[in-house]
């Protein structure tokens, strides 16, 4: 057994053990793997253990990636921020994006999605916790943003993504997590169809899964320390 696959089936056991502690069914949170300054090797070690679904913050070097490792039928999602000259590597390539937080970038997200695609799935990024060096939507313009971003023909909004402070401990970590579901449940019933919570990373990722998240973010636990 490889490194990665080592690690991938801890991480699996520790995801496994947060959903029971929480009361849900294992199969509740998806793993998202994330590949960021990692080869197309590295990948193909995760692929050959089981993950399908690979996040990348760095477009450029996830689209030569994603061309490399095209016959493996890998799920790609762009969980970095994107700058408007990148948005249409981003359209044509990916297959989710977790970090809309204009409308600017969602318009141009839509216009540039290729026809022969399915509609790119997306989720809008939330400052939760209101970090001075954070991306995303104040919570309070949330709900505006995500009625807009749903009525663009070539997304489908999923839900909503959250990167907040480290936290000193997990009642801290599960708090501010418990926000975001907060947030997202107050979309839904205000007319979104949301499915998707995007919370919750290597350290905090026990947290995230009792707050509600449906899927982690894990990169280290997985290749290591970058």
């Amino acid at each position: 057994m490889t490194t990665i696959a080592a690690n991938l089936q801890d991480v699996r056991e520790r995801l496994g053990a947060a959903c029971r502690a929480a009361g849900r069914s294992p199969d509740a949170v998806q793993l998202l793997a994330v590949s960021k300054t990692f080869g197309p090797e590295a990948v193909a070690q995760a692929f050959a253990a089981g993950q399908r679904a690979f996040g990348e913050n760095y477009i450029q070097e996830a689209v030569e990636k994603i061309h490399a490792l095209r016959h493996l039928g890998l799920e790609w999602h762009c969980i970095g921020p994107i700058q408007g000259n990148k948005t249409r590597l981003v359209a044509q390539n990916f297959d989710w994006v977790h970090t809309v937080d204009r409308l600017k970038t969602a318009q141009r997200l839509s216009d540039q999605r290729p026809a022969s695609l399915t509609p790119l799935q997306v989720c809008i990024q939330v400052n939760i916790d209101g970090g001075a060096n954070k991306s995303g939507v104040a919570p309070r313009e949330a709900l505006a943003l995500a009625l807009q971003v749903a009525a663009l023909p070539r997304l489908r909004l999923r839900g909503l993504m959250c990167i907040p402070e480290p936290a000193a401990n997990f009642a801290t970590a599960m708090a501010v997590h418990a926000q975001t579901r907060t947030l997202f449940d107050h979309l839904n019933t205000n007319g979104l169809s949301l499915d998707t919570l995007s919370l919750g990373m290597s350290a905090d990722l026990e947290a995230a899964v009792s707050a509600g998240s449906t899927m982690v973010r894990v990169g280290t636990a997985i290749f290591g320390k970058r």
